[in-house]
């Protein structure tokens, strides 16, 4: 057993076991412990932060191509709500000008422990109505990596998303809780739960998420992901999009599953949005399955708008995305509103092999009402829609608030291709 000065006032102890691994526990500084948490990750096999630290980060980390490394966060990962630094130094991105405080990457990555990552969101959420470009930091991106458990971790107070999984590939998040609750006026918005981006292969499983924002979000090029057994609370639903925003680029979801959902108090449920209209791009939505989802007083508990942002223009400038073999199968519970589904598809056979089984929706506000637009669907419940061929439905109106507000959020953004790397602000 060996005990290190990394520097003044952190130290780090390290025990060698009989395979010839190092493993190394951290104790706290009490000020800047991203110096000696990065030398730890890269020199170490296991890095240990025990149940009684909180080590405060102040610095950006970059704990990307690093491999066969498990961190076992017992305390508390703690982000310094030092808005100034963050504004200028955060990695930056162009998708969705995205910033975050940590890049995970590399290969047969354990982050597991029980312990906590504190994004101390209230500062943000407090800073942000009076300056609503402010690019609030992801808390973790899991950036260009393979094989990554992330499990047994609590998750508080986002400044925005809490994970961005990001080109990576075998990604698995288990037994986590997230929580984003403001203790003041100004909401925590935009802290959606995880965000998937050009990845592969990804479970979502086991957790519980009260937020402001999407429980889960597949963004574009999001394949082969499993999401199941989530209890999601306060949240804009399980999404797939928005898709085709952007001209000249083609996106894809495909072979997505989420499962045995439970979601309350919620804007949507399930739910997939492309847009239309002119000058927007195109895609493919295909293999999605959303079943057995339980909704409780949610607003607009299924939800699929192919005319997203466009319902003026849909017949005109119809959809690009195209979406095909979807099934929503057994959702059942209360929506908040008289309409609980509203299938919106742009005309001409844009959206193909819609399916709807056991359905079992009721309304708050009385008869609950099913809504289509310009989709043949198939299944058990398929009777229970009102479908028309001449133009979108009426939205419900605490869908197209929504829409509006994000739209207001997001015209700033200027994603047009992934970046090549990345940069400080």
């Amino acid at each position: 057993m060996l005990l290190l000065s990394l520097s003044a006032g952190l130290l780090l102890l390290t025990t060698h076991t009989a395979l010839g691994q190092e493993n190394c526990t951290l104790i706290a500084s009490g000020e800047d412990d991203a110096p000696q948490f990065l030398s730890a990750v890269q020199n170490c096999d296991t890095v240990v932060i025990p149940e009684d630290a909180t080590l405060n980060i102040a610095t950006r980390l970059n704990m990307t191509g690093i491999s066969d490394t498990t961190i076992k966060l017992e305390g508390t990962i703690r982000f310094e709500p030092d808005i100034p630094y963050w504004t200028g130094n955060a990695f930056y991105f162009e998708f969705q000008d995205s910033v975050t405080f940590w890049l995970l990457g590399g290969e047969n990555i354990v982050l597991t422990g029980g312990g906590t990552l504190d994004g101390a969101g209230q500062d943000w959420y407090d800073e942000f109505p009076s300056n609503d470009t402010l690019l609030r930091p992801i808390v973790l991106m899991v950036y260009q990596a393979n094989n990554v458990v992330i499990e047994d971790i609590q998750m508080h107070n986002g400044p925005s998303w809490f994970n961005l999984i990001y080109e990576s590939n075998n990604v698995t998040y288990s037994n986590i809780n997230i929580t984003a609750e403001s203790t003041s006026d100004n909401a925590a918005k935009n802290t959606d739960g995880w965000d998937v981006y050009r990845s592969d292969t990804v479970v979502i499983r086991d957790s519980v998420i009260v937020n402001g924002d999407d429980c889960v979000s597949f963004k574009p090029n999001s394949t082969n992901v499993l999401v199941s057994d989530l209890d999601c609370t306060g949240s804009h639903g399980i999404s797939v999009g928005s898709l085709g925003q952007y001209a000249g680029i083609y996106d894809i979801v495909e072979n997505v599953t989420a499962s045995h959902i439970k979601m309350s108090n919620a804007s949507n449920g399930a739910r997939i949005k492309a847009w239309a209209g002119p000058n927007v791009g195109s895609g493919i939505v295909k293999n999605i399955t959303f079943v057995d989802f339980e909704v409780s007083d949610v607003d607009n508990p299924i939800v699929i708008d192919q005319c997203y942002f466009s319902e003026d223009e849909c017949d005109e400038y119809p959809s690009g995305v195209y979406i095909q073999d979807v099934y929503f199968t057994n959702v059942y519970g209360t929506g908040s509103r008289s309409t609980v589904a509203s299938l919106v598809c742009s005309p001409g056979g844009r959206c193909e092999n819609i399916n709807v089984n056991d359905l079992n929706l009721v309304s708050k506000e009385g008869t609950a009402t099913y809504q289509c637009a310009d989709v043949v669907l198939t299944g058990n419940s398929a009777g229970l829609f009102h479908c028309t061929e001449d133009g979108p439905c009426e939205v419900p109106p605490s869908f197209l608030s929504h829409v509006i507000q994000k739209y207001i959020f997001s015209s700033f953004f200027h994603a047009t291709k992934i970046a090549s790397g990345t940069r400080a602000m």
